[in-house]
């Protein structure tokens, strides 16, 4: 329950016209430490890479724990569906997410950062999940208990091969 399927870089790394191509019509973004660091708002880099993901077909949403407030300020140059206050990693708002989207839950992939609220929920609700590492700003020292856990799960889940990569080849080559 809290493996990811596959783990990326950054949602920068991952090939979206793979996942369309294999299938997949939907993406559930995290915000915070997924696509910028907590609090801040988008990026054009950020809202460049919503417009590529649409122009592919694929549909997105936001599922946040953060207020409304927070999530119509990130998404003031994207044009996406969005869930707040959403109670991760309780499945409730994942399966709405994806009856939000008019898809199947078997063809959504839900990209986010944390493993105990993003991963764990996407899982528990049948959803396909990848983890990225978590943006941290270069004088951020310190980590929070719960990071320190994700890692040792991680290099757990790096040494059961057979639980990685369980998308397939989804990564943009290096180079």
């Amino acid at each position: 329950m809290l493996y990811p399927y596959a783990y990326a870089e950054s949602v920068f790394s991952i090939d979206y016209q793979k996942l369309y191509d294999k299938g997949y019509r939907g993406i559930i973004f995290d915000i915070d430490n997924t696509l910028v660091h907590h609090g801040d708002d988008s990026t054009k880099e950020v809202d460049d890479l919503f417009r590529l993901i649409q122009n592919i077909g694929l549909k997105t949403l936001l599922l946040t724990n953060n207020e409304e407030e927070r999530v119509k300020r990130f998404i003031r140059n994207i044009d996406t569906l969005y869930i707040c206050d959403a109670q991760k990693p309780d499945k409730t708002n994942y399966l709405k997410a994806v009856e939000m989207m008019q898809i199947k839950k078997e063809e959504t992939v839900l990209i986010g950062d944390q493993i105990f609220t993003d991963i764990l929920g996407a899982n528990r609700s049948g959803i396909a999940s990848i983890l990225v590492k978590f943006i941290r700003l270069k004088e951020e020292t310190k980590i929070g208990k719960r990071r320190h856990v994700e890692n040792w799960i991680l290099r757990c889940y790096r040494k059961n091969k057979s639980l990685q990569n369980r998308l397939g080849d989804i990564l943009k080559k290096r180079g």
